[in-house]
């Protein structure tokens, strides 16, 4: 037994009279506020109007949550479809169960077609909402560690999490300590946001460049977090499906950063000669 561990929640849902308050959707909740209020900040900063981020997401939010529910249940079919399984239960988005793939994929199809509808730039807008995003998948992780879902193996570190006997692997029902991915995968986006505040001032990456360096940097993360999970999901050729996403995805990110690099400027400090016969002449005017 772990002499230090993370508890789980007693409970993920909480009902008000008749409606339920889901954990898991309140996290995703307040993540699509912080995000739109970090890019409303930037996008304004940016001589842009606040009501056009409001406009936008109204067109990628819910292109996002449906690309994502629609990437978990096409990955992982037999969730749902497998015989004894009730193929309703797809539509059960509160339950937990979003692709972050197919979330970012559906939600930029929604963005272009706000921007459009706004006359903005889909590139500008979407280096501008890069930070909040991230940020946003770092609140929405905590859905999971209410929800008791998608952790990772067996552990006796003193941040192991404790998972109750109900939501344990079949294969470990007796073991009670698991790597709270959803910890790790939470602070690595944090780490991500940071990571875009300092390229984004240090080297200058703006617009679409930050928002492929966005998906690059989750990505090298989501890679590692993803492989030390247990849960039930498809594998191809020994790897869980969403590490060989993950993999691809990454290198692709990356060579769109290679290939959209500006070349370095050649140093102009010293002023440029005068015309032949003129002689230099200092800022007051007068000859040297």
């Amino acid at each position: 037994m772990s002499l230090a561990y993370l508890p789980s929640p007693s409970q993920g849902v909480w009902h008000l009279g008749p409606f339920p308050i889901r954990a898991y959707a309140m996290c995703i909740l307040v993540g699509i506020v912080v995000a739109v209020l970090i890019t409303q900040r930037r996008w304004v900063a940016r001589s842009g109007k606040a009501e056009d981020v409001t406009d936008v997401a109204a067109w990628a939010v819910p292109f996002g949550i449906i690309g994502g529910r629609l990437y978990h249940v096409i990955t992982d079919p037999q969730l749902y479809f497998a015989p004894g399984r009730n193929p309703v239960a797809a539509l059960y988005i509160w339950q937990g169960g979003l692709g972050i793939w197919g979330a970012v994929a559906l939600g930029a199809v929604g963005a272009w077609i706000g921007c459009r509808r706004r006359g903005i730039s889909l590139a500008a807008f979407a280096g501008a909402v890069a930070p909040g995003l991230v940020l946003a998948q770092a609140i929405g992780r905590w859905g999971n560690y209410f929800n008791q879902e998608l952790f990772g193996g067996p552990t006796n570190l003193p941040w192991a999490l404790l998972i109750d006997a109900d939501n344990r692997p079949a294969d470990t029902p007796d073991v009670a300590f698991y790597h709270p991915t959803f910890l790790y995968e939470s602070l690595w986006c944090v780490g991500v946001f940071i990571l875009l505040i300092w390229a984004e001032k240090r080297f200058r990456v703006t617009g679409g460049r930050l928002f492929v360096l966005y998906i690059a940097a989750y990505t090298l993360g989501r890679a590692w977090v993803e492989s030390l999970r247990v849960d039930d999901v498809n594998h191809i050729l020994g790897l869980r499906l969403n590490v060989w996403t993950s993999i691809t995805v990454f290198l692709t990110a990356v060579v769109c950063l290679v290939v959209t690099r500006r070349p370095r400027q050649p140093a102009t400090d010293a002023p440029p000669e005068p015309p032949a016969g003129k002689p230099r002449t200092s800022k007051a005017g007068t000859s040297r």
